[in-house]
């Protein structure tokens, strides 16, 4: 049982690799049909984008990953909160 772990291992890689590549590909292709804001597409670039400078900036990629999810969550929470003060206010 223990010889196969890692070609499961791999295939796993290969597959998860395999479903981010076609992602990017019909994100990048309903970008140029203008399906799509581009406004949305920064937006959702935003975490690899952050993960990515912490990656390179930290020891681990693992340390960068839990960083990047912290701030992030920080940043999600600030941006609600600013959120309901303007509907609350009216502003």
């Amino acid at each position: 049982m223990s010889g196969i772990v890692p070609y499961l291992i791999w295939a796993v890689l290969i597959v998860s690799g395999l479903g981010f590549v076609m992602m990017l590909g019909f994100g990048l292709r309903n970008l140029a049909q203008g399906k799509v804001n581009p406004i949305t597409v920064v937006v959702l670039g935003i975490p690899a984008v952050v993960i990515g400078i912490l990656g390179m900036v930290l020891d681990s990629w693992g340390e960068a990953c839990i960083y990047g999810v912290l701030g992030l969550l920080v940043l999600a929470s600030l941006s609600l909160l600013l959120s309901s003060f303007r509907m609350m206010f009216g502003l």
